[in-house]
Order: structure tokens, then C-alpha cells, then sequence
């Protein structure tokens, strides 16, 4: 990955000169969303608190010194679903130094949403990316100096095999967060070096580089997700609920708190009861899968072959 980086730029200077106002210092930053992309182009333990994720992995094991915590503060249950005649929720994201600065929350109108985000391409109904990923992270870039006078690459693991939408995206082209031409100019480039890699590839890069994938891959999981994410079909949905019952309950309940269902021909608990929990699900991949700390050993160890979970190449619901 530094070789690649590395090459990006050689190739981006030579087309973007740099202007005077700029400085020297140059900033990398990672926009993670923990799924088997994100495994390849970075990866990270502590994107957000799991205990304020509901739908979230617990577990996330990888971790880099120089990519923050950024997360939408909502209510104690994590749950922007949740905010009932209230403003959004305020942004918090981790500086350098530790410390977490909150932007936000104050402005707008009151708004109720009690439902779930709907399976859509639209952003106003699937607002959970929008709301919880998109926004948080170009928030984050907006709201700190250290972003000002420099030029910054935002990575992210977007592939186009995985929908149409993803496969018209640009490889390189001006982050949401830019402000090249403001009065304060911050020079904020999205790259997104996977886009047209196939899956195969994937699985390849990280048999060469012996890095363990994501414990819900090896349960049969496709995609590396929300744990019960809106796309996902009967068996990912029953297979969830195998592995996090209570959590699977919580989301029922709040169907029949809200009146209204996640997917929109059919409740939660009869998409689980009509789905085949994955075979691969063991206590200890559970366990691993559901834990704060991950125990296992993020490189495959030289006397132990690296194995190809049996969640590879598996078709899932994902987007769209």
C-alpha cells in the first residue's frame, strides 16, 4: 500500500502543480467502513464505540495510530433512528492529542425519524450512510486547522463490482470536503485505488500479505457490513440473529415500537425464521466476533497456513 500511495502521488503531482499558498506537509486520511476493501486499502479497531453501534461488528481488529475516532453522538443506545421532535445529533470526532472536539446539534429544525433506514440508493431514506459515515467523515476533515493550507488524500475502499452506483464513481476527484479555491484553502482529494479491482483480487492481496480477514467472513458472511445491515437477505439476517439473539430482538421490538419495518414486504422476525443460519457459525468465531478485544493474531503466523473464509465470493445483499 505505501508503494502504491507512494506511486499516486509521482503521477498526481505531475499534474497538479503546486501552488505557492500550500506548504510542504502533506496528510493521509482513511475513510473506514471495516469492510473486506477497507481490510486492503487500511484498517482500524475503534471507529466508533461499539456499545453505541446496535447494528455494528463489536469486534474490528486492526487498528492505525493515525486515523481518529469520528462518530455522530446520538442517544445512550446509539441509535439516530431513535431521535424523536430533536435536532440531529451533534458530530464528535478525536484530535491528535486525544481530545474529542463536537461540532453541530445546534441549528436546524426538530425532526422525528423512528424508522429505520430504507434498502434505497437515496440517501434521504438510507440515511444511515449519510448520516452516520458520508457526513461524519467530511465533517471531521471541515472542522480542523490541521486540514488548512495542506494538500490531503482521502482513501476509500469503494469497489465497482459491488453496484452500479459504485462503478460510476471516480477514481480520483475533489473530496465533498474540499475548499481548494476558499479564502482558507483546504485541498482535500478523494482516491479510491480499488474501484475497479474484482474480488478475487482482493482475497489475493491479502493471501500475499497473510492478513487475517474479519472474523464474519470465516462465519460465511459475504460482506463485512453492519452486522444487521438493511440490504441483507433471510440468510444473512438469520445468521445474525444466530450470533447476537438479543441484539436480533432488540431490532424487533423497535419494529413494533416504530410501526413501521426495516424491509418493506415483510417484518424481521419472519425474514429470520425464513432464513438458513451460516453452517461455518462456531462458539469460538462467535465469541471472537462479538468481543471488544480482538485475541487472534491479525497476521497469519509462518507455520499457519492462510485459509480463505467461507464467506468469499458469496452473494449477499449489499448496495446498490
Amino acid at each position: 500500500m505505501k508503494r502504491l500511495i507512494t506511486l499516486f502521488w509521482r503521477w498526481w503531482y505531475k499534474r497538479h502543480p503546486k501552488p505557492s499558498k500550500f506548504t510542504r506537509a502533506e496528510a493521509l486520511a482513511i475513510a473506514k467502513d471495516f469492510g473486506l476493501e477497507w481490510e486492503v486499502t487500511k484498517a482500524m479497531k475503534q471507529g466508533c464505540n461499539p456499545d453505541e453501534a446496535l447494528q455494528e461488528w463489536d469486534i474490528y481488529p486492526y487498528d492505525d495510530a493515525a486515523v481518529y475516532k469520528h462518530l455522530q453522538q446520538t442517544d445512550p443506545e446509539g441509535m439516530e433512528m431513535l431521535s424523536e421532535d430533536s435536532l440531529t445529533a451533534p458530530i464528535c470526532f478525536e484530535l491528535p492529542d486525544g481530545t474529542i472536539q463536537q461540532t453541530g446539534g445546534t441549528n436546524g429544525k426538530p425532526s422525528t425519524r423512528r424508522k429505520f433506514p430504507q434498502p434505497s440508493p437515496d440517501l434521504r431514506t438510507r440515511w444511515c450512510s449519510a448520516y452516520l459515515k458520508i457526513d461524519v467523515c467530511a465533517t471531521a476533515l471541515r472542522h480542523q486547522e490541521r486540514f488548512q493550507g495542506i494538500r490531503t488524500l482521502v482513501l476509500s475502499g469503494e469497489r465497482g463490482e459491488e453496484s452500479k452506483q459504485r462503478a460510476a464513481y471516480a477514481v480520483l476527484e475533489p473530496d465533498r470536503a474540499d475548499l481548494r479555491n476558499g479564502r482558507h484553502p483546504r485541498h482535500i482529494d478523494r482516491f479510491r485505488p480499488i474501484r475497479d479491482w474484482k474480488e478475487q483480487q482482493i482475497w489475493d492481496l491479502l493471501e500475499k500479505y497473510r492478513v487475517r480477514p474479519h472474523p464474519c467472513y470465516f462465519m460465511g458472511f459475504g460482506r463485512c457490513s453492519c452486522k444487521f445491515c438493511v440490504f441483507g437477505n433471510c440468510d444473512q439476517f438469520a445468521s445474525a440473529a444466530c450470533v447476537s439473539r438479543q441484539q436480533a430482538d432488540r431490532l424487533i421490538n423497535f419494529e413494533r415500537d416504530f410501526g413501521y419495518t426495516m424491509k418493506r414486504n415483510t417484518d424481521l422476525k419472519t425474514l429470520i425464521n425464513s432464513g438458513n443460519p451460516y453452517l461455518s457459525i462456531t462458539p469460538y468465531l462467535r465469541h471472537l466476533a462479538t468481543s471488544y478485544e480482538y485475541s487472534a493474531p491479525i497476521l497469519v503466523p509462518p507455520h499457519q497456513q492462510w485459509q480463505l473464509p467461507s464467506g468469499a465470493f458469496r452473494k449477499c445483499g449489499g448496495p446498490t
